[in-house]
């Protein structure tokens, strides 16, 4: 099924509630871009992330009956109307957010998506919607194959992974995602500093611009050199972006503020990997997913903000999934 960006926020929760099954749909997203100036920003919630603590069925007795000690009062629920069946649903309390930019007709949510017989474990769980198969959760990622289709020659930005692990998402075959967590460490190593680590690699850079029109290997590797420095420069140039926007101190929230940077910058990526962690909730549930639904609201929105008072509003997608969700018993 083929949509674009509009209709999915357009159509929102009453649409897409029972439309579509995940992860087949994960492709679709990533198709739908479309333009060479849009984006894609993937959230991960590593870990498993509650999704009926997220996306609350208020109304509904079972929930509270099945969840005595980690439901989320109805008083305390932040309504957002209800899914295709009527039943009314709301956001956890602390995600206050994004519930903001859902009356602001800007953000979808999608229920009961998954695979038949789900599996429990992270690392297949992750595994399958990595590759968007549950047939073949060890193949190519959906972000992969959506990089390797696009025209070339191929970019080495591409795509841009934030954390320091690469999730077979981000797996294809003729383009390697880079794993950059810091801007200003994605940089020509030296062991020196200062005026002789300039000198260095001026040095390098006025060796791979010599021209090997008789040494086609050395010419190979000499260019690929200058791809290596070009690449460098462009992310060195979101070292000095100011945000107009002030981001909390935490991991998540400056991983957001860097791809708001590169965006700004026009440095020419076209997807974003950013994950945060810690919803493995197995014990405290209640005052763990409260902490972590509140950073991961703040910095969404925050995020948002700082893109709608660019041109590039209608240009950005961010897409928000766990492995699984949990449930619908809490733990004893």
């Amino acid at each position: 099924m083929k949509f674009t960006r509009r209709e999915f926020i357009r159509d929102g929760v009453a649409a897409f509630t029972l439309s579509f099954a995940a992860p087949a749909f994960l492709v679709d997203i990533a198709r739908a871009q479309g333009a060479v100036s849009r984006n894609l920003v993937v959230i991960y919630l590593a870990g498993g992330n509650d999704a009926l603590s997220t996306v609350i069925p208020y109304n509904d007795p079972f929930y509270y009956s099945r969840r005595p000690s980690i439901a989320v009062p109805a008083g305390q629920v932040l309504q957002i109307g209800s899914d295709s069946s009527g039943k009314a649903l709301g956001l956890h309390p602390r995600l206050t957010g994004l519930q903001t930019i859902f009356n602001e007709g800007r953000l979808a949510v999608i229920q009961r998506t998954g695979y038949r017989n789900s599996s429990r474990s992270h690392f297949e769980g992750t595994d399958i919607w990595g590759t968007a198969d549950p047939n073949n959760p060890t193949g190519l990622g959906w972000l992969g194959r959506y990089l390797d289709a696009l025209p070339g020659p191929g970019d080495p930005l591409a795509g841009w992974n934030t954390s320091g692990a690469t999730y077979r998402a981000l797996t294809g075959v003729n383009v390697s995602v880079p794993s950059i967590t810091d801007p200003r460490s994605y940089s020509f190593a030296s062991p020196n500093s200062g005026t002789e680590a300039i000198t260095e690699r001026n040095s390098a850079i006025r060796l791979a611009a010599s021209v090997n029109a008789d040494r086609p290997q050395l010419g190979f590797v000499n260019a690929s050199a200058m791809e290596a420095f070009a690449t460098l420069d462009r992310v060195a140039s979101v070292v000095n972006y100011t945000s107009s926007v002030t981001y909390p101190n935490n991991g998540f929230a400056q991983a957001l503020r860097t791809v708001a940077g590169s965006m700004s910058k026009g440095i020419g990526t076209r997807v974003y990997w950013v994950q945060t962690g810690g919803f493995d909730t197995h014990s405290n549930a209640r005052n763990t997913q409260t902490a972590l639904l509140r950073q991961v609201s703040t910095a969404i929105s925050n995020f948002m903000r700082q893109i709608n008072a660019t041109s590039r509003a209608n240009d950005v997608t961010v897409f928000v999934y766990s492995e699984f969700g949990r449930r619908v018993a809490a733990n004893p």
